[in-house]
């Protein structure tokens, strides 16, 4: 399969928001048989999250109201990537903000598309260990709560579909196939 026989082609773009996180576009395309479509697409600037795991094989997550699914969210400690920002620095930056845990080794589970068909975000996880105390720095409107579970535990959670939050589940399914 050739990359060339699916490829759709920007004609033309038209830029309709501009906010502070996400920016909305419309672009005019051309399918790969030649007919013309449109496509809205969302820019993100990406986001990076670290599973954070202790001696014990417990995981450090926050609980956090998420308007968009208007429910209270478990998820691995994240945020939002500057334009330009390292992916580990953010994660490294977001584990000691939400939870006042530092991790002295760090390691990529790899980077995945939230939402491909039509946003640009990719998020960016890693895992975390050797954990220090560093102190909680929340960003001020930033209101979740610090909560540990042992990993075996959230495995069970995201396979019997307890946990909604897609790069928490990745994360959690990557531990547990590194650390067993």
């Amino acid at each position: 399969m050739n990359i060339k026989d699916f490829e759709e082609k920007t004609a033309a773009v038209k830029e309709i928001y501009d906010g502070r996180v996400v920016k909305l576009r419309v672009e005019d395309i051309i399918l790969p048989d030649g007919k013309p479509a449109k496509r809205e697409l969302i820019k993100h600037p990406g986001g990076a999250g670290m599973v954070a795991v202790d001696e014990d094989m417990n995981v450090l997550t926050v609980r956090q109201y998420r308007i968009a699914a208007r429910s209270m969210m478990l998820e691995i400690p994240a945020g939002k990537l500057e334009y330009g920002e390292d992916p580990k620095f953010c994660a490294e930056r977001e584990l000691v903000e939400e939870t006042g845990y530092k991790a002295g080794r760090v390691v990529p589970l790899g980077s995945y598309y939230a939402t491909p068909g039509y946003c640009e975000e990719v998020l960016h996880l890693y895992l975390g260990t050797d954990l220090t105390w560093q102190g909680q720095k929340l960003d001020e409107g930033e209101f979740l709560n610090v909560e540990k579970y042992p990993l075996d535990y959230l495995y069970k959670m995201v396979m019997d579909n307890k946990i909604n939050d897609a790069k928490t589940a990745i994360a959690i399914l990557k531990a547990k196939a590194i650390l067993g």
